[in-house]
């Protein structure tokens, strides 16, 4: 491929799982792609495994903290330097004209497993099913949830700030933030939280800092259940909401990219303590499938795996 027409990527969180996944299969579809972890041994692990499967010319390795405002900075210097532009950012945390691309992947769940119930529960897969099993399982606190915001939310948020001006250079420049089922509406029974969610003509980023805001006050405040937040996985479930929405902030900001928020199912990782239902390889599919859209393709929307979905 022509340095000119060379596509080039960035997935978050990426030194295993879906991340992981991701890397493998768009460099194995000819895209540059730009590992990043903030574990440099680990990380190098990953690219030294993804060099055993002959994609050693199409994979490096970069430290990234999406917690760190230096590291996102390093990170943008680093493509600005080696390549000039960014056509993808997947953040966890195509084909086609694909240029340099971002996948956010960086997540963390803001629970710990108590793993004597985990093991003794049984998982079908369904929504239902997965909610009941994990209020049993998961402990949540108020530390965990402040951290699993600041990841999750805030920290994708701020990379793709960064990247957002190497993604201008692209002919075709494509976001894709990994979320969740969690994330939907109908997973959040606080109505005002609700009705800031579906505002979509006055929203805005200010409005999302509000929410999550009154979400800690809350959490703090060991109100949780009485002020209609998730029973589980709270803080896991209000961040990726968040990031829905600010998807659809940056898609309206930037028309001329193709954003989009995508949930891959329930995945057999470290995150689902290895009781999902996909494979890595599986669920990797469908945001490598959004990231290697066609121009002209739908920006602003989320999906669960393949179908279009109302947030």
């Amino acid at each position: 491929m022509e340095e000119s027409t060379k596509r080039y990527a960035v997935v978050t969180g990426a030194n295993k799982g879906l991340g992981w996944g991701i890397v493998k299969q768009l460099a194995s579809k000819g895209v540059m792609v730009v590992l990043t972890a903030r574990d440099e041994t680990r990380g190098l692990e990953a690219v030294e495994k993804l060099n055993e499967s002959g994609l050693s010319d199409h994979v490096v390795f970069h430290l990234l903290d999406v917690m760190d405002p230096a590291s996102i900075a390093s990170l943008a210097d680093f493509i600005r330097i080696q390549y000039g532009k960014l056509d993808i950012l997947e953040e966890l945390r195509h084909d086609g004209c694909l240029k340099h691309v971002q996948v956010n992947n960086a997540a963390i769940r803001g629970t710990t497993i108590d793993s004597d119930a985990s093991a003794a529960s049984k998982i079908t897969g369904t929504e239902d099913d997965l909610q009941n099993v994990w209020k049993k399982v998961l402990i949540q606190n108020y530390e965990l949830a402040e951290e699993c915001l600041n990841t999750n939310y805030y920290g994708a948020k701020r990379t793709a700030e960064a990247l957002i001006p190497l993604l201008q250079l692209s002919d075709s420049p494509r976001i894709v933030n990994v979320s969740s089922f969690l994330s939907m509406l109908k997973n959040i029974p606080n109505e005002w939280a609700k009705g800031v969610f579906s505002d979509v003509d006055t929203f805005t980023e200010e409005r999302i800092d509000e929410l999550l805001n009154v979400f800690l006050k809350d959490f703090k405040e060991d109100s949780l259940e009485t002020k209609g937040w998730p029973a589980s996985l709270s803080a896991y479930a209000l961040s990726k909401a968040a990031m829905n929405a600010h998807t659809r902030i940056l898609a309206k900001k930037h028309p001329n990219f193709c954003i989009n928020c995508i949930c891959p199912g329930f995945v057999k990782t470290d995150m689902s303590n290895n009781t999902g239902t996909l494979s890595v390889d599986e669920a990797a599919e469908y945001p490598v499938k959004l990231a290697l859209l066609p121009d002209g393709g739908p920006s602003g929307l989320f999906f669960i795996l393949d179908k279009l979905s109302c947030f």
